[in-house]
């Protein structure tokens, strides 16, 4: 498994230098929370100067809710970012707020997204949303109408489609096609749960959804509709075997129905199935994104 390689991990001393003393700052902060049940009213202007700076550094890409570890890169949460976005719920006030005309009602405005254009990534209008504290890669493609929550990171040259989500602290890689009305849930609670993981040079074929932790494995392409989750098995015929909450990489996957265990009951006359997702090799690791809509198509 890969990190995406959008140009805003922590590449620097000075950058780890101040993850690190926001890391501790925000500890701080949860500790004082969780012992005096601090709140909105209670907040000083230096917590408040603590989230805002948080907010930043995840719009910088410069912290992330969950990054690879070890050398097989297993995903795993950085609670204190989870604490951080936390906070921004529990010590600040929903208000009113104005976009695109309309009033709503939130603790968070949208992202600043006027930098955009400098970095080659365009968002259309008409109900595409970004909310503050969501990181957005160079050369990125968002459709209207596409929501990204707060925590979560999108890697360069990725594609958000219309009618998409992206959940809160999702993390999305590097050149990575979501089709239209594709799902891609939020994990922020427990904060020590990795969130959705969609690694590098992935394609989602329209309407597929990826839940509660599931990790789709680099340069992977997923047929139209197939939902992702940790409770449906994965039939990996690559390396024979059934396997849960991941898709390994380079694999081409969709869904099948297999025998229920409960086939035999009375009510289900000729038999009951559950969906599954069957995962096979590509047939060229090389494709190209635009060869990579054609195998979409002929799932």
């Amino acid at each position: 498994m890969s990190p995406s390689t959008d140009g805003n991990t922590n590449a620097n001393s000075n950058v780890n230098s101040d993850a690190s003393a926001l890391e501790s700052a925000i500890t701080d902060l949860w500790n004082r929370y969780e012992a005096n049940g601090v709140d909105a009213e209670s907040a000083t202007e230096d917590d408040m100067a603590t989230l805002e700076a948080f907010l930043d550094a995840l719009e910088a890409g410069d912290v992330r809710a969950a990054e690879p570890h070890g050398e097989d890169g297993e995903w795993t949460a950085n609670a204190w970012v989870k604490q951080g976005i936390l906070l921004n719920f529990g010590l600040r006030e929903t208000r009113a707020r104005e976009y695109g005309g309309v009033t709503y009602n939130d603790v968070l405005p949208l992202a600043d997204s006027s930098d955009f254009g400098e970095r080659g990534s365009r968002n259309t209008p008409d109900g595409t949303v970004v909310r503050r504290g969501a990181h957005v890669g160079s050369d990125c493609i968002l459709m209207s109408p596409a929501f990204v929550n707060v925590g979560a990171h999108v890697g360069d040259g990725t594609l958000v489609d219309s009618c998409d989500t992206v959940g809160s602290c999702a993390q999305i890689g590097a050149n990575v096609k979501l089709g239209a009305n594709t799902l891609i849930g939020g994990v922020l609670e427990p904060v020590e749960n990795a969130p959705v993981v969609i690694e590098d040079g992935v394609s989602l074929g329209a309407g597929c959804r990826v839940t509660s932790g599931f990790v789709v494995g680099e340069n992977s392409v997923v047929g139209e509709n197939t939902l992702l989750t940790p409770r449906i098995p994965v039939y990996d015929l690559v390396e024979e075997e059934i396997i849960y909450g991941e898709l390994p990489a380079e694999r081409r996957a969709f869904t099948r129905f297999v025998e229920s265990s409960i086939s035999d009951h009375d009510l289900f006359e000729g038999g009951a199935y559950k969906p599954a997702v069957v995962a096979t090799a590509l047939e060229d690791r090389t494709l190209e994104r635009s060869e990579r809509e054609e195998v979409l198509r002929d799932q």
